[in-house]
């Protein structure tokens, strides 16, 4: 097995496990966490999942650990979510050939991309966004590891805005109830 069919089948598992922590079980939910992990694996949820998303960001792995650890409330709120699904928006349907641009391919030479970081890392680090300044600091350190040929990997996968659009519409439906109730 070569390192990335490892991570994918390790970060499936713990992505895994951050759903099933979502769970109302009280004081069990580290140790049902944790079992959820292993039974992944053994099972075959996780390999499942490799095998339908393919290999899921440092992102969406970093989130999903900090999921397990309970922490609370997580960074992936609703206007991150939002903002995610924004440029998911226009970034996946461009990078699948809908139009005369790949942003995609830039992820393979990556000095734009890290260029234009630059300004959000100290945007970050200006409203002492603590967390996600971390988050993005692994992830450079990740493709810096080599495990990943792309950079766009690294950030983002279909999966994350899978969860980001959960978080959105979650929001929008308790708005919603929220309104009618008034």
């Amino acid at each position: 097995m070569n390192p990335v069919a490892a991570y994918g089948l390790l970060a499936h598992a713990l992505i895994f496990a951050a759903l099933v922590s979502q769970l109302p079980l009280g004081e069990y939910r580290a140790r049902v966490a944790l079992a959820a992990t292993a039974l992944s694996l053994m099972v075959g949820i996780a390999p499942m999942l490799h095998g339908i998303f393919g290999t899921p960001s440092l992102t969406l792995l970093q989130l999903a650990l900090l999921q397990v650890a309970g922490r609370s409330p997580s960074p992936l709120s609703f206007k991150p979510a939002l903002g995610l699904l924004c440029f998911v928006a226009l970034f996946y349907p461009t990078a699948l050939g809908w139009g005369p641009f790949d942003p995609y391919a830039l992820g393979y030479q990556p000095w734009a991309i890290l260029a234009a970081l630059i300004p959000v890392a100290v945007a970050l680090f200006w409203r002492r966004q603590n967390l996600w300044l971390g988050i993005l600091s692994l992830d450079l350190l990740g493709y810096a590891s080599g495990l990943f040929a792309n950079l766009w990997d690294v950030l983002l996968d279909p999966l994350l805005a899978l969860v980001a659009l959960a978080i959105v519409a979650r929001q929008g439906l308790i708005r919603l109830i929220a309104s009618r109730r008034r």
